[in-house]
């Protein structure tokens, strides 16, 4: 058993969700205003979280063996529904907390919409961030913060600025790493939670989120309401 004194390492990795534009209707094919803009995360706690990315690997080569090719890992808008149904099983297996921020676009404040593209994006994260990580670590702890690259490369570099400020600015003992989504098991457990949450907030039909998904699922945060 770890000594209470000492310090636990937690890793919390984090997917953002929807875009940063603020006029045009939602188009399903892609363009316009998504209705929200926000971040999910995935937070494993354990000692032995080693074991949880080998059983990501082992699941994905499986995937293979059975002539699922995923060279750049899993995706939950992508993949296929047997694909996502071995996912979501093993997100089921591994029990991550589950945590939710979702910023409703057309109620952003004033000042966030002239800040322009990147401020809605540091918002949502700050929102985020500064709640989840008081609650799943001390100021004691290691908290290893993984966040998904964002953007094309023009805006790639603006953004990683605005994840370090953001994280600059919460009381914990961080430790940031800006990864590419396929090379992170967490990152893609992240974006399959999140997928869920947000296709049961937009009413559509999701089998996997009650058995899979709901039982750690912390927290689902509208700081700026809803329609």
């Amino acid at each position: 058993m770890k000594p209470l004194d000492q310090p636990r390492r937690v890793y919390l990795y984090a997917d953002e969700t929807g875009n940063l534009d603020y006029e045009g209707a939602p188009n399903p094919q892609g363009g316009g205003a998504s209705t929200y803009f926000g971040f999910g995360t995935a937070t494993f706690n354990t000692q032995n979280h080693g074991n949880d990315l080998l059983e990501g690997l082992h699941l994905r080569a499986q995937a293979t063996g059975h002539g699922i090719h995923l060279p750049r890992g899993f995706h939950a808008c992508n993949d296929s529904n047997k694909t996502r149904s071995e996912m979501f099983a093993e997100i089921a297996r591994q029990k991550p907390r589950i945590d939710t921020t979702f910023l409703y676009k057309a109620n952003a404040y004033p000042y966030v919409r002239e800040g322009g593209a990147l401020r809605l994006y540091k918002m949502a994260l700050y929102l985020h961030l500064k709640e989840i990580a008081r609650r799943v670590c001390e100021p004691c702890d290691e908290l290893y913060v993984v966040i998904a690259e964002f953007g094309t490369s023009r805006i790639k570099t603006a953004a990683q600025a605005a994840v370090e400020e953001v994280c600059e600015q919460i009381d914990r003992n961080i430790t940031l790493c800006v990864w590419s989504a396929q090379s992170s098991w967490g990152l893609q457990v992240a974006d399959y939670a999140l997928w869920a949450v947000q296709r049961d907030l937009e009413g559509k039909r999701c089998t996997w989120l009650q058995p899979c998904i709901e039982p750690t699922l912390a927290t689902r945060f509208f700081p700026w309401g809803k329609p």
